[in-house]
């Protein structure tokens, strides 16, 4: 099924400067991983050495944080957006 995974401007450099990729996956970490394979770097920067998501990167379904869900096994719908989000930190 056909989704769109969103990316910030701090990983657009990793996929030719798009802010969207569409790939057919049916769940967010075949999502990930179809970037990747079209894109190699990408996954690296999502996932730790373990595959799970890195700590300080946020991952969206439909608004909906993943780690609220189902993590990277959430499964996901032919239409969805899968949102990867940068933690933010300041003071």
């Amino acid at each position: 099924m056909s989704v769109t995974v969103r990316l910030p401007s701090q990983l657009r450099s990793l996929v030719g400067g798009a802010g969207e990729v569409p790939v057919d996956a049916a769940t967010v970490r075949e999502a990930i991983l179809a970037v990747d394979a079209e894109y190699p770097g990408l996954a690296g920067r999502i996932l730790d050495d373990a595959g799970a998501l890195r700590r300080f990167v946020n991952v969206f379904v439909a608004d909906e944080d993943v780690r609220f869900l189902n993590g990277l096994d959430t499964v996901l719908e032919s239409g969805q957006t899968v949102s990867l989000v940068p933690a933010v930190a300041g003071g």
